[in-house]
């Protein structure tokens, strides 16, 4: 007897919990299988499963180590699903370009974040540390993204993320282009300082700014279109 979808998605957080990288392609395999929608999947199951074991890091159950065997997990069944995704475009929510601001090489945070926001299904560009602001608009600008994601752990490099939105401005590009910072010395007053779109102050809460200041793009989009 097939299992319904709700407890396959169970299994599947559960698989990433417990850091099963064999078990969690299999349960996506099952997914496929039983054509159940490959991002809902992703995200009521891998997902999921990826913040519960944030939660378990933030508490200190789990450390680095664990939090990066539980990814690697969740990546084996994305890695499965991913390509039926691909078949429905409008399935994925959009792209963003992260990467931690020029001065700083303390990148474990953006890594999280990175997690987080390929669980959501968004297709992410990855830049690094150490990246200095043109590079940003750049990267932004060739691949038509939708949002950039700055990080900075440095109160020496908090005002790199302003020179990124300046250049925006400057480019043309800040209408079309949401800015979200994050960081232990950013805050959400610095953030409406320097005219940032957001602030989050963990992994687990910019898988979930992403999608709110997508929305928020997109029906400025829609309004703009009438």
């Amino acid at each position: 007897m097939a299992k319904s979808k709700e407890i396959l998605f169970q299994e599947l957080s559960d698989s990433v919990v417990e850091m099963e990288e064999n078990k969690a392609a299999d349960l996506a395999r099952e997914v496929v299988e039983e054509k159940i929608d490959a991002y809902e999947a992703i995200d009521k199951g891998l997902a999921h499963g990826m913040e519960r074991a944030g939660r378990l890091f933030e508490e200190d159950e789990y450390f680095v180590p664990e939090l990066l065997i539980a990814a690697d997990a969740m990546y084996a069944g994305i890695e499965v699903l991913r390509q039926h995704i691909a078949a429905d475009s409008s399935s994925a929510p959009g792209r963003i370009v992260i990467g931690v601001v020029e001065g700083d090489t303390h990148d474990i945070g953006k890594n999280l974040v990175k997690i987080i926001l390929e669980a959501k299904g968004f297709e992410v560009h990855d830049l690094g540390r150490d990246v200095p602001p043109s590079v940003f608009v750049a990267k932004a600008k060739e691949i038509k993204a939708d949002i950039i994601g700055l990080s900075t752990l440095m109160t020496t490099t908090m005002a790199g993320m302003a020179r990124v939105i300046e250049m925006l401005h400057e480019a043309g590009l800040r209408e079309r282009i949401k800015v979200m910072i994050g960081g232990a010395p950013i805050s959400q007053g610095f953030a409406r300082k320097i005219g940032a779109d957001g602030y989050s102050a963990n992994a687990m809460a910019a898988g979930d700014l992403a999608l709110k200041l997508l929305a928020q793009r997109r029906i400025l989009g829609s309004l703009s279109a009438s």
